[in-house]
Order: C-alpha cells, then structure tokens, then sequence
C-alpha cells in the first residue's frame, strides 16, 4: 500500500516568502473583507499582520493556507464590525434610498440591507458559502464550527432573508 506524503510546512522566514505565500488567496481574503460594511482595507492589514504573527501555528495537516488564510479575515471582520457596532454605529452606513436608483440596482441595495440586518454569524457565512463560492466543509473550516452548524445557520439566514425581504423577491 503506497503512503501519500504529509503536506510540507512552508518556510515562512521572511516577508517575501510569506508574500508569495498569501499572494494567491489575497482576492478571496480581499472579497470577505469587502463584504463586512466596515474599511476592508484596515481588516486586510489586521489579518495580514495576525497571519504574520501566527505563521508557525499554520499546520498543513490540519487545512489548507486558504482555509487558514480566511479564517483570520473573518477573525478580524467580526472585529471590525464589532468594533463599528460599538464605538461608531453610525459609521456602518446604510445604502442610499432605493426608490433613487433604477429598478436592477434597487434590488441590490435591498439584498444588501437585508444582509446586513442578519445576525453576524449568519451573514458571515452567507458571504462565504455564496459570495466566495465555498463549499459546506470551507465555511465549516474557516467558521471553526461543525458542517451541520452551517448548513442551520445558512438555513436559518434564508429564512431570515425571506421574511425581510418578502415575496417581491422570491
């Protein structure tokens, strides 16, 4: 019976190795930031440097660096939004009036504020499940909870959806 090889730990001593590193999981990192309502830059820089922080603790045994990767951004989302929330909740602020824009960017507005009015780990696993395309198993790894735990909070999400933004959108 023929072993496969465990995956290797990268080397991650310097800024240039740790940069090509994230590098291609940088746009899914850079999309669920986008998606927290707060500055995605300032939780991009947070999670980068948490990542940094943590390098050694990256097990390849234990997931993938994507998984990994997304696991601090959404660390540092939840941190953001908790931190706007709190302090400044006017600063999360809400989109323009829908009856203003045209009739395909009205839906989106109302999606958006409907998104954001679902509890913080329903939303997060919304943006990740169908923002970036992750299966079941990637949002359960990323969300550090089990898979039956996201398919009830995603369930519990649509629903959610569904009673704010009623049957105008179904």
């Amino acid at each position: 019976m023929e072993q496969t090889a465990a995956p290797s730990r990268p080397e991650l001593t310097t800024a240039e190795a740790f940069s090509r590193w994230v590098e291609p999981h940088w746009d899914a990192m850079a999309r669920l930031a986008g998606r927290s309502g707060t500055d995605p830059d300032d939780i991009l820089q947070d999670a980068l440097l948490a990542a940094w922080r943590k390098r050694d603790q990256f097990d390849p045994d234990r997931g993938p660096a994507r998984t990994w990767l997304l696991a601090i951004t959404a660390d540092q989302r939840r941190r953001a939004w908790r931190r706007a929330v709190r302090l400044l909740p006017w600063t999360v602020a809400d989109p323009p009036d829908p009856s203003s824009l045209g009739e395909g960017r009205s839906h989106a507005v109302d999606l958006r504020r409907a998104l954001r009015r679902l509890p913080e780990q329903q939303a997060l696993a919304v943006d990740l499940h169908y923002y970036l395309d992750l299966g079941i198993a990637d949002v359960a790894a990323v969300m550090r909870c089990p898979e039956g735990t996201v398919k009830s909070l995603l369930s519990r999400a649509r629903g959610r959806l569904r009673g704010i933004l009623g049957e105008d959108y179904r």
